[in-house]
């Protein structure tokens, strides 16, 4: 398994969250999620990084308790978060995704959320929040009190989003790229108190992320995803050196991930073009063999008439 939070754990450093050779397959599929390892102690702010469809998304939801797998497989806090209601149903498990979407019947799934509402009736009506939090994230976050949701614009509508699921302090937050309509000053801010939730309360973070502004100070620990597997990480200033010594001089979080991104890519199109050559070759095999008509008993010709 990777540790990505030091050789072990201490008092002050218990594992916040384990995956242990987590797979996933959606139903009729091959596994889409792949013997995933990952090892975060309290207090850790991760990125969860890769291509697109590496699978971020879907891990991030298994960790959240939203898809069923082994019961020892995915460990919050020393529990299930699929089997162990209380720990999403307290907040010490939060999650917040790319979409605030709820579903409707006889309209469908994930329709997007639209109500004649204030935003601060939705936001003091969640019993038993501290209220200098409360306020606290409301200023952060800019959010006018007495704005409907119907005449929000869907970066307003984040900044809600995020104050409703920030509410009640947790201590396993995962993040889906929740920052993408966010103004740059926004983000900043969002971001420094997430770093001062971790390192004041131990909170633990673990945020898929494409967008690499102003995470350089804010990030301790990397995981890269490809193909629906982790295959490479650890603590940014591992990442970092071990970067720098392959190319002679120091690298930016964001070049590192380039750089990675893009031997994904090359690896990627060298194999469909190796598929593709092996086809061909396949293919002028089989033009000069004879064609033969495949057999069909005749009770199935009739179909076909």
């Amino acid at each position: 398994m990777m540790a990505l939070a030091g050789e072990g754990p201490t008092s002050s450093q218990a594992e916040a969250v384990g995956l242990s050779s987590v797979s996933y397959s959606y139903p009729g599929c091959v596994p889409f999620i792949k013997g995933c390892n990952l090892d975060l102690h309290r207090g850790s702010r991760c990125l969860l990084i890769g291509a697109n469809g590496a699978g971020k998304t879907t891990l991030l939801q298994i960790v959240a308790g939203k898809y069923m797998v082994a019961q020892d497989s995915v460990r919050v806090l020393g529990r299930s978060p699929f089997h162990d209601l209380k720990l999403t149903c307290s907040g010490q498990l939060s999650y917040l995704g790319t979409s605030w979407r709820k579903d409707v019947a006889f309209a469908g799934y994930g329709v997007p959320l639209q109500g004649d509402i204030s935003a601060g009736k939705m936001i003091f009506g969640v019993e038993g929040v501290d209220p200098a939090r409360r306020a606290r994230l409301v200023e952060m976050l800019d959010i006018d009190l007495y704005q409907r949701i119907t005449t929000m614009s869907d970066g307003q509508k984040r900044r809600v989003q995020i104050c409703m699921g920030l509410l009640k302090p947790y201590e396993v937050l995962l993040l889906d790229e929740i920052t993408v309509d966010l103004d740059v000053i926004g983000r900043l801010r969002l971001l420094e108190f997430f770093k001062l939730e971790s390192e004041e309360r131990g909170a633990t973070i673990l945020y898929a992320t494409h967008i690499f502004d102003g995470l350089e100070d804010w990030v301790t620990h990397v995981a890269y995803m490809e193909e629906g597997s982790i295959v490479k990480g650890g603590p940014i200033t591992q990442v970092q050196d071990a970067a720098a010594a392959a190319a002679g001089t120091g690298m930016k979080l964001l070049h590192v991930v380039e750089n990675w991104l893009r031997a994904e890519r090359d690896a990627r199109m060298a194999r469909a073009a190796a598929g593709a050559a092996e086809g061909q070759t396949a293919s002028a095999e089989t033009a000069v063999r004879p064609q033969r008509t495949p057999y069909m008993p005749s009770k199935h010709l009739a179909f076909f008439r």
